[in-house]
């Protein structure tokens, strides 16, 4: 690990370690295997691009059956939001009369979110909850409730396990906060 990597015209030091960010994805999936022990296979859907390391690390942990798909939404450019959703692909198939957990990687502003459960619920799941590596409580302007956040952060941009800075660094195994 190094402390401090150069991504395009911006360094970035560690923020949160590969330990750290697996002990936060184990204990929410606790909670998640808790909460849907007795439902009948859950969708856990994906927002990508940043969710994939998060929700395959989340998703080894999950012990009851469950099924796993994929939505991409769009609303950042460089580091930060434009504050308009955009869905570029969307979920195949029917989710009427399913419970549904979005499988999200930051939750920001929330917008994102509040668009993605109103378009859910046109669709009569038998519940919508989100689940959601980082939040940032302090930006949050949406309704829906986060109802699983493995870690609460601050206002800053970060990058890695996922996360990306203008689509680098999501390989990174953890967390790094711009240093200027």
């Amino acid at each position: 690990m190094k402390d401090i990597i150069q991504l395009k015209d911006r360094r970035f030091k560690v923020m949160i370690t590969a330990e750290e960010i697996d002990r936060a994805v184990q204990t929410v999936a606790e909670q998640i295997n808790r909460d849907y022990a007795d439902c009948e296979t859950p969708i856990f859907l994906g927002v990508l691009n940043g969710s994939f390391m998060f929700l395959s690390d989340l998703i080894k942990k999950i012990e009851f059956e469950n099924e796993i798909s994929f939505v991409k939404l769009a609303s950042y450019e460089g580091t930060a939001s434009t504050g308009n959703v955009k869905n570029i692909i969307g979920l195949n198939g029917s989710v009427e009369g399913r419970h549904i957990i979005i499988v999200e990687d930051i939750v920001d502003t929330g917008k994102s979110m509040a668009h993605m459960v109103e378009e859910l619920k046109e669709h009569n799941p038998a519940s919508v909850e989100i689940c959601t590596l980082f939040f940032k409580p302090n930006s949050y302007q949406g309704s829906a409730n986060i109802k699983y956040h493995a870690m609460d952060i601050g206002n800053e941009f970060i990058v890695g396990y996922g996360l990306d800075y203008d689509q680098v660094g999501r390989s990174l195994k953890d967390i790094y906060v711009v240093t200027e």
